[in-house]
């Protein structure tokens, strides 16, 4: 039975699709032939199988989808949801260190949803992406995780904290070592600003990924499976992502010391 399911749903990209259509809700049939660009004579066939599969069900002129069919789709939805993520960027993520990312998060990758990789042209290798920059500016609640040290993060992160924006960066020992060093006008902007909470992340063991999450957006920078940077950064608008990242994000601000001072 589970092979013959099985069939039904992955062999019909008619029926795959009619699926995912009914589980945002009931629908009749014009509004299927609408909704799937397709014919009558195309889809009944095709509706006739499921319904002998007991995954929909007809009440008069509507079809839905049955209590198996829920639990079937809502099962599909992770599988369909990660083939999004990793189809146009595949060897992006092939290539990247995942042990940053716990188990649990990374099981989920598929909640990045519409998820860009942006590789900077020579040109702008060093610069920071501006789809990050513009929309960090625009966002009113950022939490952040500095891996390395680029020089435009003092003075980005320095006016945010001198915003209306709710603002929380972790930092590696190294980089906030650097911070000491060759920014600490800026540095000390952050740590006597009312709204910006300054952790460093001391655990030797695990690497942690520079991470971005706002009411806006979520960006990721992973190393390469080389431990290198390649100034390649993942990034989503995505509702789902935004979570994710969040999830991501609390995680290492869990083993992390506070800085109150210098």
């Amino acid at each position: 039975m589970s092979s013959s399911l099985s069939d039904t749903i992955w062999l019909s990209e008619k029926r795959k699709n009619l699926l995912l259509l009914l589980m945002e809700g009931p629908r009749d049939i014009e509004q299927i032939k609408a909704s799937l660009n397709v014919t009558s004579k195309a889809m009944m066939p095709q509706i006739k199988i499921l319904k002998k599969q007991e995954l929909i069900l007809q009440v008069e002129e509507v079809y839905e989808l049955s209590e198996i069919g829920k639990l079937v789709v809502g099962n599909m939805l992770p599988l369909l949801n990660t083939f999004e993520v990793l189809e146009d960027n595949k060897g992006y993520w092939a290539s990247r260190d995942m042990s940053a990312i716990p188990e649990d998060l990374f099981m989920r990758l598929g909640e990045l949803g519409e998820c860009m990789v942006i590789e900077p042209d020579l040109n702008h290798m060093f610069d920071l992406p501006r789809e990050f920059t513009e929309n960090l500016a625009k966002s009113r609640c950022i939490m952040s995780s500095l891996s390395y040290y680029h020089p435009l993060y003092p003075s980005l992160y320095s006016k945010l904290s001198q915003s209306d924006a709710e603002v929380e960066i972790v930092v590696t020992e190294a980089v906030f070592e650097r911070l000491k060093t060759e920014s600490p006008t800026e540095l000390g902007v952050l740590l006597n600003s009312g709204n910006t909470v300054v952790k460093v992340f001391s655990e030797k063991s695990l690497r942690l990924p520079t991470i971005a999450v706002t009411d806006r957006f979520m960006y990721i920078c992973l190393f390469d499976k080389q431990g290198k940077y390649d100034h390649r950064k993942a990034m989503s608008f995505d509702a789902s992502a935004v979570r994710w990242g969040r999830e991501l994000f609390m995680h290492y601000r869990g083993l992390c010391r506070e800085v109150t001072g210098v």
